[in-house]
């Protein structure tokens, strides 16, 4: 209502200023005067300017017919769409202009300018492939998302431009979190464009999601094909999903292909902790012992894991302390300066109670790399050796608050995680996790400083009876300490 009012002001104002203009005209005197052929005519201000317009009309006619004229000679000439093309030239020229004003602003961010331009191409184009496009990028910039899906799925119609609509719903399905229909149309789209990266990388995230291991690792191999991938990180990455690939078989029937599919995803990664882990609870399973020392002595060769450690005490489940102290001296010598190691080292030795050799394997780890395991190793070697239940409360009181020591960390975005995953649960980081040290927070926890003079001083007790120097030593679980603490 109020556009059509400025409108009618705006002709009211234009007309009246012609009309004031004619009539300055009118008042000034002169003229010009023009001879030819004998003839003179004189010509007021008014009647010249009327001319020189009458003159350029009649010339831009005089071009329009020679134009005309040309392109019927053209077509008499053999050339079908020459009278065609002429009309169809001045359309074409406004087209291709709000086209390009179309796409500058949507470069510039101005959504709504844009969807106008891109409707204006698409009255004077026929070239649905540009226009439809760019009603689609526009309307998405301009925050109509139904109206960038229509246009989207009239791509579709269109060999040339199907993929280019599969794409553009596969972006609106991730935006909208429906990765069911987003795992489809990436699929169409990767049917489409086999080797477009784009389409690679969003196939391979979603499969891995929806634990589609199979599907995850043709993709993978798509890529390693389409020279997208180093080798040696296809070799790693394949490792991973035939990991999952295995662990989901194991999960359902336990049948000798899932182990065979773990061990052949060890052989893929042998430095994949998770992998010679499965493998080796594999081989255990076939009764094949020494191939499972083999897979876990070339693991441990690239890192000293306390997974590894569990799984080699699980080849001989029955052994007593002193012999499995001697079969793990192979690992021990591999890595004697780890901390893995000592802490792997002091265990085993507090289960054999010899606890002045534990106190020298751990060393000054509890000095120099403080975590809750050392710390709680060390309690248990006091402990063991007689000392006053304070100076135990106080190895575990320190071991509240101290740093947890290496775990599955996303070197993406840093986030925890207590069990290794192909897919990083925080980021959806495909093969981020890896084993280190977090990134500790610099604020100690203000609970667990209150409880230390507690436990240091705890109130008194009725004295216990002493312990028989024949009975088994008692083992302190920080873990439920920590959990009655909180």
């Amino acid at each position: 209502m109020l556009w059509s009012l400025l409108k009618v002001l705006f002709f009211v104002v234009a007309v009246a200023a012609l009309t004031w203009g004619a009539s300055l005209l009118l008042d000034i005197g002169g003229g010009i005067r023009l001879s030819a052929a004998g003839y003179e005519f004189t010509l007021g201000p008014l009647q010249a300017i009327i001319g020189l317009l009458v003159l350029m009309l009649a010339i831009w006619l005089l071009m329009k017919t020679i134009g005309f004229v040309v392109a019927t000679l053209r077509f008499f000439n053999g050339d079908e769409t020459a009278i065609s093309r002429y009309f169809d030239r001045d359309r074409q020229r406004k087209g291709y202009q709000a086209l390009s004003d179309g796409f500058l602003a949507l470069a510039s961010g101005e959504g709504r300018l844009a969807l106008l331009r891109a409707q204006r191409a698409e009255k004077y184009l026929e070239r649905p492939e540009l226009t439809t496009l760019l009603v689609a990028q526009a309307a998405e910039a301009a925050g109509d998302t139904a109206r960038a899906a229509a246009a989207y799925k009239t791509l579709l119609a269109d060999d040339s431009t199907r993929f280019v609509g599969i794409r553009g719903l596969l972006q609106q399905k991730l935006a909208e979190g429906d990765t069911e229909t987003a795992l489809k149309l990436a699929e169409k789209a990767f049917a489409l464009k086999p080797k477009h990266a784009e389409t690679q990388d969003v196939l391979l995230k979603l499969q891995s999601q929806s634990a589609d291991w199979k599907g995850a690792r043709a993709t993978l191999g798509a890529k390693l094909r389409a020279g997208a991938m180093p080798k040696d990180v296809f070799r790693r990455r394949d490792a991973v999903l035939a990991l999952q690939e295995a662990k989901g078989i194991m999960d359902e029937t336990a049948s000798l292909e899932a182990r065979e599919a773990a061990i052949e995803a060890n052989r893929k990664s042998p430095d994949l902790i998770p992998a010679a882990v499965m493998a080796a609870r594999s081989l255990i399973a076939k009764g094949d012992r020494k191939g499972a020392t083999r897979v876990v002595k070339k693991a441990w060769e690239g890192m000293a894991h306390p997974d590894l450690a569990a799984v080699f005490a699980e080849i001989e489940p029955e052994e007593t302390p002193a012999a499995r102290l001697k079969r793990f001296k192979p690992l021990i010598a591999q890595h004697p300066d780890h901390d893995e190691t000592r802490l792997m080292q002091a265990e085993m030795l507090i289960a054999a109670e010899d606890f002045p050799a534990a106190r020298r394997a751990l060393g000054d780890l509890v000095e120099r790399h403080p975590t809750q395991r050392a710390l709680a190793v060390m309690a248990a070697i006091e402990r063991g050796e007689g000392s006053d239940d304070a100076v135990v409360r106080g190895w575990l009181s320190k071991a509240l608050v101290a740093p947890r020591g290496p775990q599955w960390c996303c070197d993406k975005c840093q986030a925890i995680h207590a069990e290794w995953h192909p897919i990083c649960d925080n980021c959806g980081g495909f093969d981020t996790l890896s084993w280190r040290e977090p990134q500790e927070n610099t604020a100690q926890s203000t609970r667990g400083a209150e409880l230390l003079p507690l436990m240091v001083h705890p109130p008194a007790k009725p004295e216990a009876a002493p312990r028989d120097p024949g009975q088994e030593p008692e083992i302190i679980d920080l873990a439920a300490v920590a959990r009655s603490a909180d």
